[in-house]
Formats: structure tokens, C-alpha cells, sequence
């Protein structure tokens, strides 16, 4: 499975961004997927998953900001990041697992940069 994200960039405090994941392979076999973010120096930090079941768990730090969602049928999540702040700044990663057999996967990162 590979996991491809797309949609960071530069924006400015306050502002809004889309980001989105397009995985190869079948979605119905990737039970959690999401996205985590790290910063030089930093564990990488959970953002957003959501499961098959349509269970969303949230970082403390983007509740009531950011929004995950998932299209099966398009084989692509979507993180709709609102509120942006300069401690979102970060390399965000797609992240997905698949429970039997055991896999996970990451996509290649994508840098957003918030400028104050």
C-alpha cells in the first residue's frame, strides 16, 4: 500500500488548508487511517484518525479545528485544517493501518508552514 499527501503549503495565521492522503490498494483491508505531524526535534504527534466504523479520535491540540473525513470510494482521507497557528507548523504524515495481517504505513510527509 502506498500512501500519497498532497495539499500543504504557506498560509497565514488564522487561515484555513485542505490536505489529502490517496492510498493504493483496497480500502476496505485499511482499518484506521489518518494523519500525525512532527516538528524538528519532536515525536511525531497524533493529528486525526478515523476507522472503518467511522470513529474519529483528535489530537487535545486541533479539537474543534481541524476535521477528518474519509472516502472509501475515492481511496482518499482529507484533513480540512481551520484556525491554522504557528504551532501547527509541521510535516504531516498519512498514516494507515491494516489490523490482519498486521501492517502500517506512511506516506512521504507534507510540509505546512504558518506564518504569524
Amino acid at each position: 500500500v502506498q500512501l500519497q499527501a498532497s495539499g500543504g503549503g504557506l498560509v497565514q495565521a488564522g487561515g484555513s488548508l485542505n490536505l489529502s492522503c490517496v492510498h493504493s490498494g483496497i480500502s476496505l483491508n485499511l482499518n484506521v487511517i489518518g494523519w500525525y505531524r512532527q516538528t524538528p526535534g519532536r515525536q511525531r504527534e497524533l493529528v486525526a484518525t478515523i476507522t472503518l466504523g467511522n470513529i474519529i479520535n483528535y489530537g487535545d491540540s486541533v479539537k474543534g479545528r481541524f476535521t477528518i473525513s474519509r472516502d472509501i470510494t475515492k481511496r482518499t482521507v482529507y484533513l480540512q485544517m481551520n484556525g491554522l497557528k504557528p504551532e501547527d507548523t509541521a510535516v504531516y504524515y498519512c498514516n494507515a493501518i491494516q489490523f490482519w495481517p498486521r501492517e502500517e504505513y506512511w506516506g512521504q510527509g507534507t510540509l505546512v508552514t504558518v506564518s504569524s
